[in-house]
């Protein structure tokens, strides 16, 4: 199957002396999610900055081995360069502009893709109604949610083929976040758009998604299909909260015998 995204063995740098990264690797393929997991600190954002180029404006850099997008070395490109190729990354925080309304975000959104043609904004709202019925309302006053599906809304204008979703539930209501998760499943069924996901609510992230990595310590230290996952007792107990005895969440490096498996290293 053709990737979408393929992280070869990166090393991520930054201020020329914090390693956030080591031997980093990860595979999309085309058209399916991929969920990548892992505690607070663990190099998940650092990887969606390094496949979507904004190490740069952060002061951090690729040391060393290699990313490509759809075959094609991306190596040194840009955010705004790998957006223009179809590439969108849906940040942390959803950075949206607030002083403009929801319609003139979607605007300047497709405006900014130089080279990718026509742009049309209809389909976002036929994806996210309560957009449409707030397409005229300045966004700082919308929602949290609707702030969240507006971020996501401008990463559709340009008809990307890959989407780097950092934390889309942060902060959102359950109820919310069901819907947030229920639209991004259905863009990915019915677009073919291939995503990395990079989420702390772990059932919700692996419910979704096809296939799943977690991280630890800038490392991948198990991945394989979610329904593996979901049936691991290891990923059960130390990553979804649900140890054999029931016990509530625990930390693995609070356990002396916890070992990875090597059969799930990537």
């Amino acid at each position: 199957m053709t990737s979408a995204l393929a992280i070869e063995n990166i090393e991520v740098v930054y201020n020329h002396s914090v390693q956030a990264l080591r031997g980093m690797s990860i595979e999309v393929p085309d058209g399916k999610i991929v969920a990548l997991l892992g505690s607070n600190g663990a190099g998940k954002t650092t990887t969606l900055k390094a496949a979507g180029g904004v190490l740069v404006y952060e002061n951090g850099r690729v040391a060393s081995g290699r990313i490509r997008f759809f075959g094609e070395d991306i190596g040194g490109r840009v955010a705004y360069q790998l957006a223009r190729s179809g590439l969108a990354h849906v940040r942390e925080g959803r950075h949206i502009f607030a002083d403009l309304t929801v319609e003139e975000n979607l605007v300047a959104a497709g405006n900014a893709l130089a080279g990718r043609g026509v742009f049309d904004i209809e389909p976002v709202f036929t994806y996210f109604p309560r957009l449409a019925e707030r397409r005229k309302q300045v966004s700082g006053y919308l929602s949290g949610g609707e702030q969240q599906m507006l971020a996501i809304g401008r990463a559709l204008v340009g008809r990307p083929r890959l989407m780097l979703l950092d934390e889309p539930s942060l902060g959102l209501a359950p109820l919310v976040v069901k819907d947030i998760f229920s639209i991004i499943e259905r863009i990915n069924r019915e677009q073919g758009v291939a995503m990395l996901l990079v989420e702390q609510n772990a059932h919700v992230a692996l419910r979704v998604a096809h296939e799943g990595y977690i991280m630890e310590n800038g490392r991948i230290v198990i991945n394989g299909p979610t329904e593996k996952l979901l049936g691991d007792p290891d990923v059960q107990r130390f990553y979804l909260g649900a140890g054999d005895s029931g016990e509530a969440h625990v930390n693995y490096r609070d356990v002396k015998h916890y070992k990875r498996r090597k059969r799930w290293l990537s």
